[in-house]
């Protein structure tokens, strides 16, 4: 079997990925980092002791690499996807694509054209309790999807969004797109089309007027083991632009017919998503996503009122790894991808329909909640 040789473009919050794919006795290493932090550098050589650090990560792509992880923020993946894409270099790219739908649309150009192989980091798509959701909707357990709807609730926007780079319009366009991604590509999966028209509203809610910038040019990197600033106005620090809306909500209509929305609130003292399905013959819903809390129920018998147990209801097991264990398998699928081809259940097409969706989202809600058709994918690309 071929050793694989992987590199790694930004080795920020997501570096774990890093860690999960070197698999040195199943054939795939990691053995260079591009990333301009020379932070970054000391934690890679802890790690990789054997591994190469560069600045650029177009000095990667002499390395005679078999694939890049691009793990890097998100205004920068659009350039470095394209230029490992354009060099041969097969290409992992962290959600979401890219900032906008033309940024999307020119990484998939990129990929057709060379044949390198892109894989994208939708890891939601691998958590149990999404997957149980989509295999009782495949099993007809509801009948027909008619109506769906995310509610998505983040006790952490304060330290992770609003602190760093992702509050600036410039390197986001809007959590929106940036955070809603997930559940937006989630939505489609689970109701089997993508968004055809959105209409969105969201504000500046909290978070554009708590007066405490940090300096521009000061370094900062979110640390997750210490987010927990409550209430929301606690916060040490914000970044030195805040722009981005912190409450978003947004109607989407798909080309199958479905009706969706998606509501996310950067200012709760929880985390969690809520995801409900409807079909002609029943709903599903979760509580928590988190394997060894959380649960799925069924309701598929008419009643008046309430029955909080529901028909029927799953519960994941515990699970090890990041995100509940879909860190661990997403990887798994990307490097069996990387190796053999063939279907994937994350889709770079399905990606780029996520971006799209946000970013019109985005735009209704910067436009007086206009409705906004959602590009579809050029012809070429189908």
């Amino acid at each position: 079997m071929k050793q694989l040789r992987l590199g790694v473009v930004g080795f920020g919050l997501r570096r774990s990925l890093a860690f999960e794919a070197h698999r040195p006795e199943q054939g795939t290493e990691v053995v260079a980092l591009a990333d301009p932090n020379p932070v970054a550098h000391e934690r890679f050589r802890e790690r990789f002791p054997e591994g190469r650090t560069v600045g650029d990560y177009r000095d990667l792509l002499a390395m005679d690499l078999d694939a890049v992880l691009v793990l890097s923020p998100d205004y920068l993946h659009e350039e470095q996807a394209v230029g490992c894409l354009e060099a041969g270099v097969g290409v992992y790219l962290e959600k979401p694509m890219a900032i906008t739908t033309e940024g999307c649309d020119r990484i998939l150009h990129a990929a057709k054209k060379s044949g390198a192989r892109l894989y994208l980091g939708h890891n939601m798509r691998h958590f149990v309790v999404v997957r149980k959701m989509k295999e009782w909707i495949e099993a007809g357990r509801i009948g027909e999807v008619k109506a769906a709807w995310c509610r998505h609730f983040v006790s952490y926007g304060g330290d992770a969004y609003f602190a760093d780079w992702h509050a600036d319009q410039r390197n986001t366009t809007g959590l929106l797109l940036q955070k809603g991604a997930h559940d937006i590509d989630v939505l489609h999966w689970l109701c089997g089309g993508y968004s055809k028209r959105v209409t969105a509203m969201g504000k500046l809610a909290v978070y554009g007027d708590i007066g405490r910038a940090r300096d521009a040019a000061e370094y900062f990197e979110v640390d997750f083991k210490k987010v927990g600033s409550w209430p929301p106005a606690s916060i040490p620090l914000t970044n030195a632009v805040v722009d981005v809306e912190d409450l978003n909500m947004m109607l989407m209509e798909l080309e199958n017919g479905v009706l969706a929305s998606y509501q996310q609130c950067h200012f709760t003292p929880d985390a969690w998503r809520n995801y409900t399905i409807i079909g002609t013959e029943g709903r599903i819903e979760n509580f928590d996503d988190t394997p060894g809390r959380a649960s799925v129920k069924l309701w598929n018998k008419f009643r008046f009122g309430y029955e909080p147990a529901g028909d029927e209801s799953w519960s994941p097991e515990v699970s090890t790894g990041g995100h509940g264990g879909s860190d661990t398998l997403i990887v798994d699928e990307f490097l069996r991808y990387l190796r053999e081809g063939g279907e994937t259940d994350t889709s770079p097409i399905a990606g780029r329909m996520a971006v799209a969706a946000g970013v019109a989202g985005t735009e209704s809600v910067r436009n007086g909640s206009i409705p906004v058709d959602v590009p579809p994918l050029p012809d070429d690309l189908r």
